[in-house]
């Protein structure tokens, strides 16, 4: 399903969307999104790296667990690929910046698991953009079961929290993840123990998100080791 996905044409460039480059977002099986991300390179190299746990970056892969991505939507910026590279560069930041605000703002916690908030640019308006899904209705039943969310989900906070335990200094952008991750958790486990008990799911709100990690649209101070 990411093959076919990214076999699709960019209406604007007539590029093939794995061939483009732009942002991108990732989507859990409740549409809640998760992680929002750019690429220069172009969407086949990018996205394959982190949804087949190709991520040079190790840290990146255990922000992000691929089990969860049930959808992704791209935002294609082909039109900026011929720009210089510091021109190229602004362009996708501001474009990034505006994706990352608008799933901050459809979020119901009000935050996402971005260990860096992109650069903070004037907003604009979101081009076109392609929405799918990735996983199969026949998969679907299972893989969104509550019980084995909440094991992925725990596991998945687990290895962060080592990563922070065995490195000792780390950023304030990790530790704000591992927030948000236990606030992931939380939620998700309080929502099965609501249905085992035939309780209405606890709001949202029952969290106060933004009273746990601060400011999610703006770093309060220089990103770098704690």
């Amino acid at each position: 399903m990411l093959n076919t996905a990214l076999s699709a044409v960019d209406m604007d460039s007539g590029k093939t969307l794995g061939r483009c480059i732009g942002v991108y977002a990732f989507f859990d099986y409740d549409g809640e999104p998760i992680y929002v991300g750019q690429t220069k390179e172009d969407f086949a190299t990018r996205i394959g790296r982190h949804l087949r746990g190709q991520r040079s970056d190790t840290l990146a892969y255990r922000i992000l667990d691929p089990f969860e991505v049930a959808e992704m939507q791209l935002w294609p910026a082909e039109h900026l690929r011929g720009l210089p590279t510091p021109e190229r560069t602004k362009a996708i930041d501001a474009l990034e910046y505006s994706v990352y605000l608008t799933a901050i703002e459809t979020s119901k916690y009000k935050a996402i698991l971005n260990e860096k908030i992109p650069p903070v640019s004037l907003r604009q308006n979101l081009p076109r953009s392609y929405r799918s899904k990735l996983v199969p209705d026949s998969m679907r039943a299972e893989r969104e079961h509550p019980d084995i969310r909440i094991a992925r989900r725990a596991e998945t906070l687990s290895r962060v929290a080592a990563v922070a335990h065995e490195r000792g200094e780390v950023s304030a952008g990790l530790r704000r993840v591992i927030v948000i991750q236990a606030v992931r958790l939380a939620d998700l486990a309080a929502a099965r123990l609501a249905y085992s008990e035939g309780r209405r799911r606890p709001s949202p709100q029952a969290i106060d998100v933004r009273a746990l990690v601060g400011n999610v649209t703006k770093e309060q101070h220089q990103e770098g080791d704690d």
